[in-house]
């Protein structure tokens, strides 16, 4: 059976341990917070992958994002092919006076248009100022951290593989072009100056002077008389 007041006695001492510590106070704005990389802080606007579905704006419970487009007509890609009509980004505005960070518009988009970003230092004197419209979103981006991996070991994004890959392939073939460059440029060089001593001419040309190539002098159809090796009589 607990003592009565046990409760009350650890609560105390408690305190009087609290008490006796140094309190540690970080000095904000000069000492920055240390905050996860994926804090609440702002939403960021990456807007070539908005396609204006307008899935945020519907599904965001305050209803604190605004979003305008029109339509264009694009070209048919091919002779013979039909145009096709794109929605076009106008306006982007988040209200982030009503915002409740809830992050939904976030988990709904279905072409990761939107980012959270750990800034949190946006305060403004007017509550006005706190629309951010589409530059200022697209100047969040920046702040946005990269999502780490979720397995050391896993495999490389096929993207980025692909990547590295067109990467390779290019610097193969300019070092196969560099390579190939100076064998074309360089001059054919003549063999009959240099001809290797004990090489017979090819049939029907004179063998060149000092080349060492001798000739039979008992060939038929010569026309040479057989001389004796002791030189003429």
């Amino acid at each position: 059976m607990p003592i009565p007041g046990s409760g009350l006695a650890k609560g105390l001492a408690v305190t009087l341990r609290t008490m006796t510590k140094r309190s540690h106070t970080a000095q904000y704005p000069e000492a920055q917070p240390e905050l996860p990389p994926r804090s609440r802080g702002v939403i960021g606007l990456f807007e070539e992958n908005c396609t204006v579905c307008m899935l945020c704006a519907r599904e965001c419970p305050d209803w604190c994002i605004y979003i305008d487009s029109h339509k264009e007509t694009v070209p048919a890609a091919a002779p013979g092919g039909r145009e096709r009509s794109r929605n076009v980004l106008d306006r982007f505005a988040i209200d982030f006076s009503l915002c409740m960070y809830c992050g939904i518009c976030i988990e709904v988009c279905p072409f990761d248009a939107l980012f959270w970003s750990p800034e949190f230092e946006y305060a403004e004197t007017d509550i006005h100022e706190l629309t951010h419209e589409r530059d200022k979103l697209r100047e969040w981006m920046w702040t946005v951290p990269a999502p780490p991996a979720l397995d050391p070991a896993a495999e490389e994004p096929k993207e980025i593989a692909a990547a590295r890959k067109a990467v390779e392939k290019a610097e193969a073939a300019a070092a196969t072009q560099a390579a190939a460059a100076p064998a074309a440029a360089a001059p054919a060089t003549d063999a009959s100056p240099g001809t290797a001593p004990g090489t017979a001419p090819e049939p029907g040309t004179d063998p060149a002077p000092g080349t060492g190539t001798a000739t039979d002098p008992g060939a038929a159809g010569s026309g040479t008389p057989d001389t004796p090796a002791g030189g003429p009589a």
